[in-house]
């Protein structure tokens, strides 16, 4: 056991509760970072690329990639223990790194509204765009699980609902099921 002070020991459900928050706090933080980067390397080449007159323009879909990464990486800071901001931040960095591989690799055209955005090289923002991506989207998938294991801990320990099932505040948030209700 853990020692905090005199007279004072830490349950092991608790050491292993203070382990799960730091742990989830250290995603959070990897993640949010790895958006951040993200977001300045999109915002900071949308500039780059002629607007499009008709359809939507790959400055457009960078500026969007910019804010849903931006908007990642916030609410994983004052949301992240909820999995649906983790799966939110997973889909965010797994589809950037899948568009960034997909044009260098594959001369896909354009394809309806979208351009064509296929560049055959990488460089410097690129890169450093992939690497944020790659390394988001792997921490966002660990604190997808944590924060699903988390929310599942916390319902066990709450006990049994009035329905006698177990976890989830004790049934005080759930709707009343059954005939005539």
């Amino acid at each position: 056991m853990a020692d905090l002070g005199p007279g004072t020991d830490v349950p092991p459900r608790t050491r292993q509760t203070l382990a799960l928050s730091a742990g989830l706090w250290l995603l959070r933080l990897l993640t949010a970072a790895g958006l951040a980067v993200d977001a300045y390397v999109h915002a900071d080449l949308a500039s780059n690329y002629h607007p499009a007159t008709s359809t939507i323009g790959q400055d457009d879909l960078f500026r969007i990639e910019a804010a849903a990464a931006a908007l990642a990486a916030l609410l994983l800071l004052l949301f992240g223990t909820r999995p649906l901001v983790w799966a939110y931040a997973l889909l965010v960095a797994a589809a950037g790194l899948a568009a960034v591989l997909l044009y260098r690799y594959v001369d896909v055209g354009t394809v309806g509204p979208l351009p064509d955005m296929y560049e055959p090289l990488w460089y410097r923002e690129k890169t450093a765009s992939a690497v944020a991506e790659t390394a988001a989207t792997l921490t966002a998938a660990a604190g997808l699980l944590l924060a699903r294991h988390r929310r599942r801990r916390l319902r066990a320990a709450d006990g049994p609902t009035r329905d006698g099932r177990r976890g989830g505040a004790g049934g005080r948030h759930r709707r009343p099921s059954g005939p005539g209700r």
